[in-house]
């Protein structure tokens, strides 16, 4: 899926975030969107949340939900990995749990 992979700032340059390994995930396209928009997110474990949004809003998700609580895929070297300050951040501000 290389064509459609993107980098995705897990914390936005607007709004304070950097470029750096640590505030990134390598995601596919669709899923860069979803996580922008607060339907996805990541744990400070690097576990998938998914909104229930996707399913009262859209109607659809499955898919993700089949696949929440799950690790995600992470860089084998631990500094190259999501930083759980950054994580947070994002669930605290970006997520929509409901």
């Amino acid at each position: 899926m290389r064509p459609v992979l993107q980098a995705a700032h897990i914390r936005p340059l607007p709004v304070g975030g950097e470029h750096r390994i640590d505030n990134g995930l390598l995601l596919k396209s669709d899923v860069h969107l979803l996580l922008d928009r607060g339907c996805l997110g990541v744990d400070p474990k690097c576990r998938l949340l998914v909104s229930s949004r996707l399913r009262s809003e859209f109607g659809n998700g499955d898919q993700f939900y089949a696949k929440a609580g799950t690790q995600i895929g992470v860089p084998e070297r631990r500094g190259d990995r999501p930083r759980a300050e950054f994580l947070e951040w994002h669930l605290d501000t970006v997520f929509k749990a409901v």
